[in-house]
């Protein structure tokens, strides 16, 4: 299995916590920052917990590789 090799749902989780992150790391969040912060912690159990890191060949690198690939994927989801 080649650490690319992501599932889908796993990428877009991601991505979605990036998008979360980000928003809440603005200067005036135009959401509530209680829900954004509720949001990152449930993407991030989600993240951890996912069942393909049971798989991953090198967990460190394939996070690296996930968060690399899920803001790759954020730009190309923007255009």
């Amino acid at each position: 299995m080649d650490v690319t090799d992501f599932p889908d749902d796993l990428v877009q989780t991601q991505a979605a916590w990036n998008t979360t992150y980000n928003a809440l790391a603005a200067p005036r969040p135009h959401d509530n920052t209680t829900a954004l912060r509720r949001r990152l912690l449930r993407l991030s159990v989600r993240l951890w917990w996912h069942p393909y890191w049971a798989t991953a060949p090198c967990m460190p690198a394939a996070r690296s590789e996930l968060r690399r690939l899920a803001r790759t994927h954020g730009v190309a989801g923007a255009a």
